[in-house]
């Protein structure tokens, strides 16, 4: 009986995580240079994913999950950069995950089709 009960809290447990873990809006494959700032200072690395409410960002770098973050980087053209603020929700060897204070609303999915966003390869040298 106790392995039971231990069982069936175990999946409550399980399935109460993958909750939390449900994003909201969905997100799209990336590779742009963003400027941030923590609490262990000022960097640069590439986003890896984005959505309208958060991105991961690929890097070496050992980023305390729960704390708040200010970035910046281009969204749609390379000469409007976005500022925007969030929280580190998740880190990683691999980088870390940021849920943005607000959406950015021009990157909700509209009849299914993701916007077109901004590519490191398509910029031009010297910007």
């Amino acid at each position: 009986m106790w392995i039971r009960l231990m069982k069936s809290d175990m999946s409550k447990l399980l399935i109460a995580r993958s909750d939390q873990n449900q994003r909201r809006f969905p997100r799209r494959a990336a590779f742009i240079i963003v400027s941030y700032t923590v609490n262990e200072g000022s960097f640069r690395d590439i986003i890896k994913n984005i959505g309208a409410t958060g991105i991961f960002v690929n890097t070496w770098r050992r980023i305390a999950a729960g704390q708040s973050i200010q970035l910046r980087f281009p969204v749609f053209d390379f000469d409007n950069t976005l500022s925007i603020s969030g929280t580190v929700v998740r880190s990683g060897p691999k980088g870390f995950s940021v849920v943005f204070d607000h959406p950015i609303e021009g990157l909700i999915c509209k009849e299914g089709r993701f916007p077109e966003i901004v590519h490191e390869s398509e910029r031009k040298s010297g910007q």
